[in-house]
C-alpha cells in the first residue's frame, strides 16, 4: 500500500465515521420514538469500556518499552477493537437517547436559572473536559489509523513518530470518557 492511498484511506474513513456521529448524534435522521430499554446501560457501559482502554493503553506502553513487541501488538489489537465497540456503543446512546445536559436536575432538557445556579462552576470545568474530550476524540481517529497501521507492517520508525502523538492524545480521550461520565451521570434520567 503506497502512502498516498494510505492517507486516502485514513482521510475517507476518518470523515465516514466523523459524518456519521454529527448525523446520528444531531438526529438528521429520526431517533425511534421509544427508546429501546438496554440504552440506559450504554453510558456506564462506554465509561468501562474507555477505562479499560485507559489500562490497555499504559499496558502496552509498559510491553514496548521493555521490548516485548508481539505482546504490545496484542495490546494495541485489543484497545482498537474496544475503541471501536465503544464508538459503535457511544453513536448508538447518542441516537436513541436526547442530549444529557449537565445541571439539568428535573430532566426536562432545559436548564434553569436555579439549576445553572446549583451546577455552579462544575458546570464550566464538566464543558471544558467534555470539549477537549470531544475535539481530540475527532481528531485522534486518523492518527491511530496511521499509527495502526504502520505498527501492524513494523514500519518502526514512522511509527515511533506518530504514536509521540498518538499516544497521549488516544489516552486523554480514554480517561476523560471516564471522567464525563462520572461528572455527568447524576443526569441521565431514563
Amino acid at each position: 500500500m503506497t502512502d498516498k492511498f494510505l492517507f486516502r484511506f485514513v482521510a475517507v474513513v476518518s470523515v465516514f465515521v466523523f459524518t456519521l456521529v454529527v448525523v446520528l448524534n444531531r438526529h438528521l435522521i429520526p431517533a425511534p420514538a421509544r427508546v429501546p430499554s438496554f440504552v440506559h446501560y450504554l453510558p456506564k457501559l462506554n465509561a468501562i469500556i474507555n477505562g479499560t482502554c485507559s489500562i490497555l493503553l499504559l499496558t502496552s506502553l509498559y510491553f514496548i518499552l521493555h521490548h516485548k513487541v508481539t505482546i504490545h501488538k496484542r495490546i494495541n489489537i485489543l484497545t482498537f477493537c474496544l475503541s471501536s465497540l465503544f464508538l459503535v456503543s457511544y453513536v448508538l446512546f447518542h441516537y436513541l437517547k436526547p442530549e444529557t445536559i449537565y445541571g439539568d436536575l428535573n430532566g426536562d432538557g432545559l436548564l434553569s436559572d436555579a439549576e445553572r445556579t446549583a451546577a455552579g462552576s462544575m458546570r464550566t470545568i464538566y464543558l471544558i473536559i467534555l470539549t477537549s474530550h470531544i475535539i481530540l476524540a475527532a481528531g485522534v481517529l486518523p492518527l491511530i489509523l496511521l499509527s495502526f497501521y504502520r505498527g501492524l507492517k513494523m514500519q518502526v520508525e514512522k511509527h515511533k513518530k506518530l504514536v509521540k502523538w498518538t499516544f497521549p492524545i488516544w489516552l486523554y480521550v480514554t480517561i476523560t470518557g471516564v471522567v464525563v461520565y462520572l461528572l455527568v451521570s447524576p443526569y441521565y434520567h431514563f
